[in-house]
């Protein structure tokens, strides 16, 4: 609830700083570590002067930081000592991992109460996740002739696409068609190729290939075919790739894409859409 005026103490216990009792003086300024203190009210005060502990507003009162006796203390007056209570009816601060879910409301968390940072992973049981935290999208932009019945890396030309689109995350890095990946977790990997020739052919194939070595060797992941009929004039198709890889250990994995078929082909690049590329997707956590 709000509050008019000054907003109460949270509970807690202090004791004053000891008081030197002047003769003839009634009114002392009351501080903790020699800071002055206001109580919420003299209700919420112990005071003991002689051995007596004191009635609150007969024996003394109290405004701001100054606690004022019924009358002046005189030499040999001993102020034993002065307890701040704070506000008791309010808990305060309650201590580390003692708030239970049922001691929330329903409807107790707004998106408002949410602060974007406050949310981290370690806040958040590991079977709800934190949705995608890294997506990434690469293409080749120029077309690249590939030779017949050789395992071809696609090495060159590569950009991250930069239309209408940023990545999430960190995103991949690239260096003569290796990808290494920005983090731990698991990868759905997609790898769509656009081609064309004058004449037929039997196969053409995407590889997806995968090193958990540093690039020291690779792995085939996934390979999928296409093909053309002889139509005597620039036919074109394609075909997609997919896999997912479970990266546990960003700094030894590595990506990259290799493409054959049984004859001379074009493999289709462009600066201005998604021809030849791949996105890739982290889904969770290792």
């Amino acid at each position: 609830m709000a509050y008019i005026g000054k907003q109460p103490v949270v509970g807690n216990f202090q004791v004053c700083d000891a008081i030197s009792v002047v003769n003839g003086q009634a009114a002392y300024t009351m501080q903790v570590s020699s800071t002055n203190v206001e109580p919420e009210n003299a209700n919420h005060m112990l005071v003991s002067l002689n051995g007596v502990l004191q009635k609150p507003g007969s024996s003394f009162t109290i405004s701001g930081a100054t606690i004022t006796f019924a009358s002046n203390l005189a030499t040999g007056d001993v102020i034993d000592f002065i307890i701040l209570l704070g506000d008791t009816l309010n808990i305060g601060t309650p201590s580390d991992a003692t708030v239970t879910t049922a001691k929330l409301g329903s409807n107790a968390v707004t998106t408002a109460k949410i602060n974007d940072g406050a949310i981290t992973s370690a806040k958040i049981n590991s079977s709800v996740g934190l949705g995608i935290t890294e997506a990434d999208n690469w293409r080749i932009t120029s077309t690249q002739s590939i030779s017949a019945n050789t395992h071809t890396l696609i090495n060159s030309s590569w950009e991250r696409n930069d239309n209408d689109y940023d990545k999430i995350g960190t995103g991949m890095t690239e260096s003569s068609g290796i990808f290494s990946f920005p983090s731990t977790g698991i990868y759905l990997i997609s790898f769509q190729m656009v081609l064309n020739r004058t004449g037929g052919s039997r196969y053409f194939t995407a590889q997806i290939h995968i090193s958990t070595d540093s690039g020291s060797s690779f792995n085939e992941r996934a390979r999928t075919f296409t093909s053309l009929d002889n139509q005597g004039v620039q036919t074109f198709t394609s075909t997609v790739a997919s896999c997912m890889v479970d990266v546990t250990n960003a700094s030894n994995f590595r990506l990259k894409f290799l493409t054959d078929g049984d004859a001379t082909y074009s493999l289709m690049g462009d600066t201005g859409m998604q021809r030849t590329g791949f996105y890739c997707l982290r889904l969770g956590d290792t």
